[in-house]
């Protein structure tokens, strides 16, 4: 089903970097959890108007381990729904982007479940741009991948520092193998 040219992500760079970040690059630890969060990976996300720092997220509601930044908290009810955080499971393969397109980060960012359709969240998340290389997660290559809509992504910094986290020996979320979809670069 894979398109395009796929290599399995150095464990050398995974191994090397250190654990802990957010959307700054500040270092902070992780904390693995057991409960229902919401994944934002591949959220589309639109404008919130009169905002240039925010945008609205519409993610999925999950239940089983995450990681994260914020420790542990319970859903909490609220009057549209429930309250959850955005929180990191692990991705199958994705693809690299290096262009200053703006993007989503979601990661720890508070959510409301819909009362009408629970396994649906909208999250209000940072827009940001500029801050290296990052990763569109997708099963396949396309051209318009790095450059179509606003979506929730993490550097791939990030993504392998995480990706290191979840490595540890005995952790009940283990990561899977990455595959990086970047067509093959023409020398």
């Amino acid at each position: 089903m894979r398109v395009g040219f796929g290599v399995a992500l150095p464990m050398a760079v995974v191994l090397g970097l250190t654990v802990g970040f957010s959307v700054t690059g500040r270092a902070q630890s992780f904390t693995l959890c057991k409960g229902t969060f919401a994944l934002c990976t591949i959220a589309p996300c639109t404008s919130v108007p009169g905002s240039s720092k925010e945008v609205a997220c519409r993610c999925t509601v999950n239940t089983g381990y995450s990681a994260g930044q914020q420790p542990c908290h319970p859903a909490k009810t609220a009057a549209a729904g429930q309250q959850i955080r955005s929180r990191y499971y692990p991705v199958k393969s994705y693809v690299i982007c290096d262009n200053d397109r703006p993007w989503a980060w979601c990661l720890g960012k508070p959510c409301i479940t819909s009362k009408n359709n629970p396994g649906a969240a909208s999250c209000t998340c940072d827009a940001v741009k500029n801050l290296g290389s990052y990763v569109i997660v997708t099963r396949k290559y396309t051209p318009a991948a790095c450059t179509t809509g606003i979506i929730s992504l993490a550097t791939a910094q990030q993504v392998a520092q995480i990706t290191d986290f979840l490595n540890k020996k005995g952790s009940p979320l283990p990561p899977f193998p990455i595959q990086v979809l970047n067509p093959p670069s023409r020398g």
